[in-house]
């Protein structure tokens, strides 16, 4: 990696180890944002794998779904975290196919080569790096697949510029994640603790939208899907803000999860 990690890489890394070691959520024990719950995905993904890998999500949705993803496609995830979205698109490629996972945190990368190699997926490689500066060819990917990653980049225009330069022309962008409708409280905002717990970072949805066009990115498409107020709730508690009071309502009608989907053009 040749990049230099800011104090949110850092934040962000630490935290993401942390949670992969005591098999913890992201966003707390009981939280569907970033969760280890397997509900995310239809049953008969799941099914596709052990239930002792399936359960190791840090995700926020389904981008699997959302790809459509081909035999002998060549996949690569963003934040690839333990590799179940890697898991689920290497059998969706088959052996014709290759799925690439680009992480920064090592302990992620150790539970996801060593789960690779339990399931003997031999189509899979797991590269350390940041998302703002890809250890991939350029020109070199048909589909981007990410689960509620982007959102934590400090850097957010950098990653889709990245994207747009790794994929094939008319390949496509297909991810979950983190925007807002509306600009989120200040204390959330500044909080590194909620940055690594996927609110903080997140950014309006037509600000999101902004990026990826600038890059050069088509077709963009956000459908979004709200979070609870238990979920958000809980998410809050855990991040364990430094301050005193903060407007939670904001919260419930400024954060949801998306499916977003775009292309570039052939």
């Amino acid at each position: 990696m040749t990049q230099t990690p800011t104090p949110i890489h850092d934040v962000v890394r630490e935290h993401y180890a942390e949670r992969i070691k005591n098999n913890a959520s992201c966003c707390g024990s009981s939280s569907d944002c970033c969760s280890t719950d397997s509900n995310l995905y239809p049953s008969d993904l799941l099914s596709t794998l052990p239930s002792g890998e399936s359960t190791v999500s840090y995700g926020c949705g389904d981008p699997i779904t959302l790809a459509s993803l081909q035999p002998g496609q060549t996949i690569l995830d963003l934040g690839s975290g333990a590799g179940l979205d890697c898991f689920f698109a290497a059998q969706k490629v088959g052996e014709t196919g290759r799925v690439i996972g680009v992480d920064m945190t090592p302990e992620m990368l150790e539970r996801a080569r060593a789960s690779a190699a339990r399931l003997n997926l031999k189509n899979v490689d797991f590269r350390q790096g940041f998302i703002e500066e890809m250890p991939v060819d350029s020109a070199s990917v048909d589909v981007i697949i990410s689960n509620c990653v982007i959102n934590l980049s400090p850097d957010k225009s950098k990653v889709f510029a990245e994207a747009f330069r790794v994929l094939k022309p008319g390949g496509k962008l297909a991810v979950s994640d983190i925007v807002t409708d509306g600009p989120l409280p200040e204390e959330v905002k500044k909080s590194l603790s909620a940055w690594a717990g996927c609110v903080a970072g997140a950014v309006e949805a037509r600000e999101y939208i902004g990026m990826m066009e600038a890059v050069g990115f088509t077709n963009v498409s956000v459908t979004p899907v709200f979070f609870d107020k238990e979920t958000v709730d809980d998410a809050l508690d855990e991040m364990k803000l430094d301050v005193n009071e903060y407007p939670r309502e904001a919260v419930y009608k400024a954060v949801y999860s998306a499916k977003i989907t775009a292309y570039k053009p052939a």
